[in-house]
């Protein structure tokens, strides 16, 4: 698995939003959170995805860190459930807005193949307050729970700015090396916004030896530019009907994007 995140390898990542879970404001039950995403997942499956990230977007408001019970168990069933779906299909996890301990339970008990973490070194200003990376914790957790299990992690996160400003190129070191990242995500500003160009080419040169990954803003548009300025990506909104998030995946839309990325 590890194979998906080094330089040159480019994998396609689509994105699973799953409905309100439990628990949070707009949630309708657990079986409509599990039947729309098996829909989806089938849905970037069939389109030719390099592997699957399932998030709890449904959930806003969101806790900044810790989220309760009822989150962990509805997405570790939702994920356990989806692997079992997809064929050997890689399945990852993203604990939203900010909880990587919860991550790793949910991929110790379903066997996911990879994290993602927004906020894994320094601190962000975010809707929900300030939250701060704890990579010594979750490093060692990772390595008690799930060990080797590679960690795709933001620098400078979408919705959120960082405390006291600081360079993106300096961000993205500490997270490469002091936190021990398999892989750095390059946003834009929030869900679905493009990601600065120069971002990307200031962080491949502050460190060449990370595979980078564009977590938003990806599309049938800018595909191809972007493929050759990074090492993968992670894609929700476009694959969409009508590329818009709210909306089911559209297996059309995926192909579509697959050979783009593939051609570029």
């Amino acid at each position: 698995m590890g194979d998906l995140f080094i330089r040159g390898s480019a994998p396609l990542i689509g994105v699973v939003h799953l409905k309100a879970l439990p628990g949070a404001p707009d949630c309708a039950g657990l079986a409509g959170v599990l039947e729309a995403a098996l829909f989806d997942a089938a849905a970037l499956a069939e389109g030719g995805v390099d592997g699957v990230i399932v998030e709890n977007f449904g959930d806003a408001p969101f806790y900044s860190s810790s989220v309760p019970p009822e989150t962990i168990a509805s997405m570790a069933v939702v994920a356990d459930r989806l692997k079992g779906e997809l064929g050997g299909l890689p399945l990852g996890i993203n604990v939203l807005r900010n909880d990587p301990g919860a991550g790793l339970g949910i991929a110790a008990s379903m066997g996911a193949a990879f994290l993602r973490i927004n906020v894994h070194v320094g601190a962000m200003v975010t809707d929900q307050g300030l939250i701060q990376g704890d990579a010594a914790r979750t490093v060692r957790l990772r390595e008690q729970l799930c060990p080797g299990l590679p960690l795709l992690c933001d620098v400078h996160v979408k919705h959120a700015v960082p405390l006291g400003g600081g360079s993106i190129e300096v961000a993205a070191r500490d997270t490469f090396f002091r936190g021990k990242a398999a892989g750095l995500v390059i946003s834009g500003s929030g869900t679905g916004c493009s990601v600065d160009t120069d971002e990307l080419v200031r962080v491949r040169e502050a460190v060449p030896e990370a595979p980078i990954l564009i977590g938003s803003g990806l599309d049938h548009s800018n595909a191809a530019s972007l493929r050759g300025l990074v090492d993968g990506a992670i894609v929700g909104t476009a694959l969409k009907r009508d590329g818009q998030v709210s909306q089911v995946v559209d297996v059309d839309r995926v192909r579509d994007l697959v050979r783009i990325w593939g051609e570029g």
